[in-house]
């Protein structure tokens, strides 16, 4: 009798460990957010997947994806999903933070010129020189403007777009070594 509990206790263990890798496996592929092309303007639009549905219905064994958010909702919320399907065709190509790792890749700083290298997302992570000459972070550039701002912007490393961002948001704290000094006895 002891042996029929301790083998229904590891089927169920098992049958739990691999319900949590299916849900688990469909959150982390399916989270984040991307930029696809609307298939009814062609153009970039910046989507985001309900990554709960995913789980639950990965769960199941019957993966189903819908959207929670795009850039061009709510004009034209009632769309029938279709970019879903480049979504499914290639999750990790559509992916913001795979497009950006992607275009940094060999790439070096405009401004000091030291190479931007391997960036780890959960550290100093280098920014983008818009056409403007203004630095912005990620986060600051909407995912349907990804496309067409990497078209134009240069890259940054982290400790140059730190330094821009100080002498534009705080020029009083910032001293310019590179101009000659001002004394008072001139």
């Amino acid at each position: 009798m002891l042996n029929m509990a301790a083998l229904i206790t590891a089927a169920v263990v098992v049958l739990i460990a691999i319900a949590a890798w299916r849900m688990g496996s469909a959150w982390l592929k399916y989270r984040g957010k991307r930029v696809i092309t609307c298939p009814e303007s062609r153009t970039p639009a910046g989507v985001s997947l309900d990554v709960r549905h995913a789980a639950s219905t990965a769960l199941k064994g019957d993966l189903k994806l819908r959207l929670t958010s795009c850039s061009r909702w709510p004009e034209r919320a009632g769309c029938g999903q279709d970019c879903v399907f480049q979504i499914e065709r290639s999750p990790e190509d559509c992916l913001v933070r795979n497009i950006l790792m992607h275009w940094y890749e060999g790439k070096n700083c405009a401004w000091c010129g030291r190479p931007i290298g391997e960036i780890h997302l959960a550290e100093r992570k280098p920014a983008l020189l818009t056409a403007d000459r203004c630095s912005v972070e990620w986060n600051q550039v909407p995912a349907d403007d990804l496309l067409q701002t990497l078209a134009t912007a240069l890259p940054l490393c982290f400790t140059c777009h730190i330094a821009n961002t100080m002498v534009r948001e705080h020029p009083e704290m910032v001293i310019d070594r590179s101009r000659a000094a001002v004394t008072g006895n001139q």
